[in-house]
């Protein structure tokens, strides 16, 4: 069932370590300050085991999240062939796209300021698709960079639309 979702001999690309730790910073973070009115609500005006029960809820989501962001990181992936560039992810539900040069519009990366903080950017791929695109996040900056113009490139000698 592998081969299903791999490019045909082209290894894959990963994404930068970093991207994980950035994951596993935000993780506990951003669930936390979405869990805090609710476990808030359960111990001001639940019955007394109610906010225990949210604290020991929302402990073992974060906790699930934190174990699968590592098994989700390591199913990214990319491959540059001559002709296209294919992308793999997803733990439970797989899918792997492949983009050909010929089909690129435009590509884009960008940085938010906590990627920025972490050495990252994405890549992103605008197609003529009516999904729009893919992306590929958590590169180190300079592969990012790299990557962009070897696309464009590759792109305008195919005669795509950049």
């Amino acid at each position: 069932m592998d081969d299903l979702f791999a490019p045909p001999g082209t290894p894959w690309q990963r994404l930068s370590p970093n991207y994980l730790k950035m994951k596993l910073i935000l993780i506990p973070v951003v669930w936390l300050l979405l869990a805090a009115p609710a476990l808030l609500v359960a111990f001001l005006w639940g019955p007394s085991w109610a906010g225990w029960a949210a604290v020991a809820v929302v402990a073992g989501w974060i906790a699930w999240r934190m174990l699968r962001a590592p098994l989700v990181f390591k199913r990214w992936g990319y491959a540059e062939r001559d002709e296209d560039v294919y992308l793999t992810k997803g733990l439970v539900f797989r899918q792997l796209a492949c983009v050909p040069y010929g089909r690129m519009q435009l590509v884009q990366v960008s940085s938010g300021p906590l990627q920025r903080a972490f050495g990252l950017a994405s890549v992103e791929m605008i197609t003529a698709s009516s999904q729009g695109g893919i992306a590929i996040p958590g590169l180190p900056a300079d592969d990012a960079a790299a990557l962009r113009d070897r696309l464009i490139r590759r792109g305008e000698t195919q005669q795509a639309g950049i």
